[in-house]
């Protein structure tokens, strides 16, 4: 299971895992009881968990890096009931957050979430975007350059230039004797 597939459903408790999409919604799977289900976008948001950030006293910070915090901590998880042993443990695990707008009730969420991502074994570490880098051109001339450049796409005239252009008369129309025409036939009125 990625973690990039791990979805939060406004109105709905716990963790979801994304199964199929579709214009109207999404099937979700529940990472809690594996049921599976429809959840309309018209109801309901679903937001993935890599796009969350937490509040601290200098830049947001994404989830997966206080749960990393959480995971390398010693302190146990404390009782999600108590808000006052809630604060002292992400003051002890994360000290950095701003706790005037990271509210009780967000680290109740990521306390839970923590538990429920730790029993399914997600991977919540964030990989590294490997990106394809161009080869360096050694000693290579302007001709070489040119070549190796992808040819860009000719924009299409609009047709209002092409007709507004004067067709040339048979006059000034050099003559083609060796290729003989293949043009439509014209009707003949009678």
């Amino acid at each position: 299971m990625d973690y990039n597939r791990i979805v939060a459903v406004t109105g709905m408790p716990g963790l979801y895992e994304v199964v199929s999409s579709k214009t109207d919604g999404a099937i979700v799977r529940s990472l809690e009881d594996q049921s599976t289900k429809f959840v309309s976008s018209r109801v309901h948001n679903l937001s993935h968990l890599e796009s969350i950030e937490v509040y601290t006293s200098r830049e947001n910070v994404r989830l997966s890096d206080v749960f990393s915090a959480m995971k390398s901590s010693s302190e146990p998880l404390p009782d999600i009931k108590d808000n006052k042993a809630l604060k002292s443990y992400f003051e002890k695990v994360y000290p950095e957050l701003d706790f005037e707008r990271v509210y009780a009730s967000d680290m109740k969420k990521m306390i839970r979430w923590y538990e429920v991502v730790q029993s399914n074994d997600i991977d919540f570490t964030v990989k590294e975007e490997t990106s394809e880098e161009e080869p360096v051109l050694e000693e290579t001339s302007m001709e070489e350059v040119a070549v190796k450049k992808p040819a860009a796409k000719k924009a299409a005239k609009p047709k209002a230039e092409k007709e507004a252009k004067p067709k040339k008369s048979k006059e000034e129309a050099p003559e083609e004797t060796d290729k003989p025409k293949r043009g439509r036939k014209k009707k003949t009125e009678e």
